[in-house]
C-alpha cells in the first residue's frame, strides 16, 4: 500500500517567513511614507510658486510693476484663504521657527500651506540681480525642530519674472538686503 505524503510548510518556516516580511516592513515602510511625504510638500511648493508667477504677470500686464514694487502689491492677484499675522512656522533647515507678523505677513493658501513675504521690501532696482523673497511653509505650521520635515523653502522671484529657490540664487539684492545662495534655503524635499 502507497503512503501519501502531505507537503506544506512546517511552523517554524512560517515564523521565520513573517519574522523576515516584518523586518523588511520596518525598513521600508517609514521610508514610502517620507517619500509619499515629501512629494506632497514639493507639490504643495510648485503651487505656491505658480500662483507667485500668474500673480506676478497680473501685475505685469496691470502696469503696477517698478523698481519701487513690492509683494504686497502683486499679492493682490493670489488666490489665497487669509492672511496671517501671528502663526509660527518653521524657518530654513537647521533653524528653528519664525512667526508671521505684520512686517512679516503669511498668506494661508488654500493647500494649507503659508506664503510669507516682507510687506515693505521692494526691488528697488530694475536690473536681472534686483528679486524679492518669498518663503512657502509646505504644512503651513511649525515641526517643533530644526531639521525635520515641512521645513521652509526659500524663493527668489526676480524683476524679469524667474523664480529661483534660495539654494541656486546669483548675487541679488533688494531694498532690505543683498543675499547670497545658501544650501540650507531649500530643504532636501524641494526639487525641480
Amino acid at each position: 500500500m502507497f503512503r501519501t505524503r502531505h507537503t506544506g510548510f512546517t511552523l517554524a518556516e512560517l515564523l521565520i517567513a513573517l519574522a523576515i516580511l516584518g523586518v523588511n516592513a520596518t525598513f521600508t515602510i517609514p521610508k514610502i511614507i517620507t517619500a509619499q511625504q515629501n512629494s506632497t510638500y514639493n507639490t504643495i511648493a510648485k503651487e505656491d510658486i505658480s500662483a507667485i508667477a500668474g500673480a506676478y504677470q497680473n501685475a505685469q500686464m496691470a502696469g503696477l510693476v517698478s523698481s519701487g514694487t513690492t509683494l504686497g502689491v502683486i499679492t493682490q492677484y493670489i488666490n489665497y484663504a487669509a492672511t496671517d499675522t501671528s502663526t509660527t512656522i518653521d524657518d530654513v533647515t537647521t533653524a528653528g521657527s519664525q512667526t508671521c507678523n505684520a512686517t512679516l505677513p503669511c498668506l494661508k493658501m488654500h493647500n494649507s500651506s503659508l506664503i510669507r513675504y516682507r510687506a515693505n521690501a521692494s526691488f528697488d532696482g530694475t536690473s536681472t540681480t534686483h528679486a524679492l523673497w518669498f518663503h512657502i511653509d509646505p504644512d503651513g505650521a511649525y515641526s517643533g525642530t530644526t531639521n525635520g520635515a515641512g521645513k521652509l523653502l526659500v524663493m527668489f522671484i526676480y524683476y524679469n519674472g524667474k523664480i529661483v529657490d534660495g539654494a541656486n540664487i546669483p548675487s541679488t539684492t533688494n531694498s532690505y538686503a543683498a543675499y547670497t545662495a545658501a544650501a540650507t534655503n531649500t530643504p532636501s524635499w524641494f526639487s525641480w
